[in-house]
């Protein structure tokens, strides 16, 4: 019977001990965590050491400064009305004669019952001696024209030729510059008189619209012209030394009070910006 002895040099590879190269395996896969934990600990601290800023106040100065800029910005800056005025002054040029009507009121200072009254005056004309009249007002003239320019300008537009304006009126009333002018062609100018139409632009036009009375300019202007062409006496118009012509101009004590007031805004405005942020900003820390 044989008796198997197992040698002390095979015992290892069935007892195995652990060696160090395992050892040290395992202290460096336990080292790892170990090593993010600290980072994570370190990120965490350094979080939490940061202070919070307060930065309610810079955002209430900054919308404090751009409050006043708007405001300061609407102050000075000029009020678009010279493109519209551009523009109303030369489409009525180029939309040529009204249909159906004998006025164009661009400035719209005219009431219904003038432009109706006007209408049915001037269509009783035309059917009666088949002259044709347009009245035309326009707050202001941006080019370097006149009244009588521009009437002369819009006739030659919309009568190009001398057949078609031989017995066509235009009357034009400048509302802010407070003129009128007449013209017209060859029949209508004859038919008219120069007398006439010399006392309507110096008198019923002028006088009538410095008192802002426009529809009485319009209308008794129309009917001077109308009593003209059917031979009948003339009506007159207005007197110019019965009506006093104010300056458009403000006096200087006006200007100063303007002035004054100017002031008193802005200063509210500066005080607003920059005081009330400040206020909130103290409010803020007193509570802390």
């Amino acid at each position: 019977m044989e008796t198997i002895i197992s040698s002390p040099s095979v015992s290892p590879l069935f007892n195995p001990k652990p060696s160090s190269l395992q050892t040290n395996s395992k202290s460096l896969y336990l080292t790892k965590p170990i090593s993010s934990s600290l980072k994570k600990h370190s990120v965490q601290s350094i979080k939490i050491s940061l202070p919070t800023i307060p930065t309610s106040w810079v955002s209430h100065a900054q919308q404090g400064l751009a409050a006043l800029a708007l405001s300061l910005a609407l102050c000075f800056s000029p009020v678009l009305t010279s493109g519209n005025a551009l523009a109303s002054e030369f489409d009525v040029i180029n939309e040529g004669p009204p249909k159906g009507s004998y006025v164009v009121d661009d400035a719209g200072v005219l009431s219904r019952v003038t432009k109706s009254d006007v209408k049915r005056l001037l269509q009783d004309l035309e059917d009666r001696k088949n002259f044709h009249i347009n009245f035309i007002t326009v707050r202001k003239l941006t080019s370097k024209a006149d009244a009588f320019e521009y009437a002369d300008q819009v006739l030659e537009k919309w009568y190009p030729s001398v057949e078609e304006g031989n017995n066509k009126g235009i009357v034009v009333l400048i509302t802010s510059q407070k003129e009128g002018a007449i013209t017209g062609g060859p029949a209508f100018i004859q038919a008219v008189g120069e007398a006439v139409l010399d006392a309507t632009v110096s008198e019923n036009l002028p006088v009538l619209a410095t008192e802002e009375k426009y529809n009485e300019a319009i209308y008794s202007s129309a009917k001077r012209i109308v009593a003209a062409i059917d031979g009948l006496p003339d009506p007159g118009g207005p007197k110019v030394n019965e009506n006093k012509r104010e300056s458009n101009f403000k006096t200087k004590e006006e200007t100063e009070e303007k002035r004054g007031q100017f002031s008193l805004v802005v200063g509210g405005l500066l005080v607003i910006a920059f005081v009330v942020p400040m206020a909130q900003y103290y409010a803020y820390v007193s509570r802390k």
